[in-house]
């Protein structure tokens, strides 16, 4: 899925002129912990950008500056997988890749509240809200084969000179909502897209090795052709394209989440 550019960028604007009011606002830190579903878009899933495949968790703290703005550094686990043994495409079904892998990222994301969103202070217990950022993530994909999983990005399951990184930069962006339900907790659910600068989250990417076996990485497992093209009826053939054309990978993460808001005696007055 591509970055929505446009609503970046009138976040910022948002966000500049806002952090202008910042003076009368008394900046507060916040806490809070997630969970929730995870997904991927790519070369295995190219059309269904709301397909869930695993779980997500994270813990982040977040300043806010004024009523709209804050920042907030995340950590999030995930979980993501794909197979096109379960694909409605009966080419995806004859390719027959699967993947799985863990995700871990850290990241910085700006908040932007809709609506005027103080803790014990504020006209509004609830608000709308986007965020963008940047991180990075870490990746490591595995197939099945005879029960035994591989590290396929230890492999030459595609022609390349080098291996890929499997820590990359990931670009974060979506939205949620957010409820002061009690004091100083708040709940809040939200959405959020990562592309990744890389096209190998699924070790899909390029075209078919010319000669995978003479070509590992690292150690040598039995029946790597079977890893590198896994197809019923050999559509391998050597130089042809195994994936789409994208140039990057997408996940996300949908999440349902509490905070807690450390919010001074003397933070407010009536």
């Amino acid at each position: 899925m591509a970055l929505n550019k446009q609503t970046l960028i009138i976040l910022l604007f948002l966000s500049i002129a806002q952090l202008g009011k910042a003076q009368s606002f008394p900046a507060t830190w916040e806490i809070g912990v997630a969970a929730g579903g995870a997904g991927y878009i790519g070369d295995l899933n190219q059309n269904n950008p709301l397909q869930i495949s695993g779980f997500n968790g994270g813990v982040f703290v977040k300043r806010n500056f004024t009523s709209h703005i804050g920042v907030r550094l995340n950590y999030t686990y995930g979980q993501i997988q794909a197979n096109d043994a379960n694909s409605s495409n009966q080419q995806f079904v004859d390719r027959n890749i699967n993947f799985k892998t863990a995700l871990n990222e850290g990241s910085a994301l700006l908040d932007f509240n809709f609506f005027d969103y103080q803790i014990n202070g504020g006209n509004r217990r609830f608000t709308p809200y986007l965020f963008a950022g940047v991180g990075f993530v870490n990746f490591k994909p595995t197939a099945k084969y005879n029960g035994t999983a591989y590290r396929l990005d230890r492999l030459a399951t595609e022609e390349r000179d080098n291996p890929y990184p499997t820590t990359v930069l990931t670009i974060p962006y979506g939205g949620g909502l957010r409820y002061n339900y009690k004091d100083t907790w708040s709940i809040f659910t939200e959405i959020g897209y990562r592309t990744a600068l890389t096209d190998y989250i699924d070790d899909v990417s390029g075209v078919y090795p010319v000669n995978p076996d003479n070509y590992v990485i690292v150690g040598n497992p039995p029946n790597q052709i079977n890893l590198t093209d896994p197809s019923v009826r050999n559509i391998g053939i050597a130089g042809t394209q195994r994936g789409d054309f994208r140039k990057r990978d997408t996940y996300l993460f949908v999440s349902v989440g509490i905070s807690f808001t450390f919010v001074s005696s003397k933070c407010y007055s009536f």
